[in-house]
């Protein structure tokens, strides 16, 4: 095979692991499963011409210069802060919690009385985390996190993760604190665009290189074949001594041969309606009501002018079923049995020098999408650097 590197997946972590080394004189081919390049960031027009996101709302942000000005190159954005809300206790208020979140659920001499507190406790921080308001000593402090958890996150936890949030992973329920002041943004991130012509852009622009062959509708079952005795990877058939690069599922790979690693997954449910806007902001979160966790209304974010149309989309978590070619894995379950059977999983193939993993399905973690760009830019530099 006529190439120096092979990538495995599409997405932002693929694309620019091909793009980088592209660009370094290598020549890629690039392969992913769908028929589209773009992985989960991948764009769709429907009928009503709004442009959606096909697998649920991506929004950029980052507080890496360096992330911000590697996209740059591919496309142009424009200035974008995103805004979230909740339907709590039949009342539309700011998420992440706020003090104005507070003004709208709490009689005004409590929420003066909590605001105080916090201010008082939390001195120099402008946000605190849930697990930090539930283990303070001060008893109005402890009541009003509890009030944010049970509102907040319990319900909403328990239907996007399906089991009892005593067994959620910390870092889950920290992802969203409570912010000590009125700020409504949903991220607090240094740069927050949103891409001019859509994220298709950005990654047909990253793979425009003759040095980049791309070739879609492929399993990678169908291209390489792990050879974990010989310590080598066989590219169609063929030793293959280049580098390969696999951003996919580590247990799919390696045939399930230790059983699947669990995912939670999603049923995105779109609905086209007629009328110029559905809700008052981009997504709505539903902690408590509603089997759906959120809402999203794609004009919002694609600042798109469709008179008399929009989409949104109806999020559904559900439990991922490998053998079910329709679900795709969203979220990894972090806990120490499947953690341990990651690791399992890594340890087949910890001889094979020339294969890299990297990405939210091969390393089986959360990665936001500047932190896998991020990963992808690094590990572009520790491979570059190898003798």
């Amino acid at each position: 095979m006529n190439y120096d590197v092979l990538v495995v997946g599409a997405g932002f972590a693929g694309c620019t692991l091909a793009q980088k080394f592209a660009e370094f004189g290598k020549k890629v081919l690039i392969i992913d499963k769908r028929a589209h390049i773009g992985g989960n960031m991948y764009e769709e027009k429907r009928a009503n011409n709004v442009n959606v996101h096909k697998y649920g709302p991506h929004i950029f942000h980052t507080n890496y210069e360096e992330v911000f000005n590697y996209l740059k190159k591919f496309t142009g954005f424009y200035f974008y802060e995103h805004r979230v809300i909740g339907y709590i206790d039949g009342k539309y208020v700011p998420i992440p919690f706020n003090f104005k979140s507070l003004e709208l659920l709490f009689e005004e001499k409590k929420s003066l009385e909590i605001k105080n507190k916090l201010l008082n406790v939390y001195k120099n921080m402008d946000k605190v985390s849930i697990l930090e308001l539930l283990n303070s000593d001060d008893e109005v402090i402890k009541k009003f996190g509890e009030y944010v958890y049970d509102k907040v996150f319990v319900h909403y936890t328990a239907k996007q993760w399906n089991i009892p949030i005593e067994e959620v992973d910390k870092s889950v329920i920290n992802r969203v604190p409570v912010i000590l002041g009125y700020d409504d943004r949903y991220f607090q991130d240094k740069y927050q665009f949103m891409p001019k012509n859509g994220y298709n852009e950005i990654f047909n622009n990253m793979l425009n290189n003759k040095n980049i062959t791309i070739k879609l509708n492929t399993d990678s079952k169908e291209v390489i074949n792990i050879d974990i005795e010989k310590k080598n990877i066989l590219v169609y058939g063929e030793k293959f001594d280049g580098k390969v690069i696999y951003t996919g599922p580590l247990d799919e790979l390696l045939n399930y041969k230790y059983g699947p690693l669990p995912y939670r997954s999603l049923n995105l449910v779109f609905e086209d309606r007629l009328e110029n806007y559905y809700q008052p902001m981009s997504v709505v979160n539903y902690p408590n009501d509603n089997k759906f966790t959120r809402i999203t209304e794609f004009k919002y974010l694609s600042n798109q002018i469709v008179k008399n149309n929009t989409t949104i989309l109806k999020e559904y978590p559900l439990t991922y079923d490998y053998m079910n070619k329709e679900h795709v894995p969203y979220y990894a379950i972090f806990n120490e049995r499947n953690l341990n059977l990651y690791n399992k999983y890594c340890y087949c193939l910890k001889d094979i020098s020339n294969f890299y993993l990297c990405g939210r399905l091969a390393e089986y973690k959360y990665y936001n999408m500047d932190a896998v760009i991020k990963r992808a830019l690094d590990l572009f530099e520790e491979i570059k650097g190898e003798k």
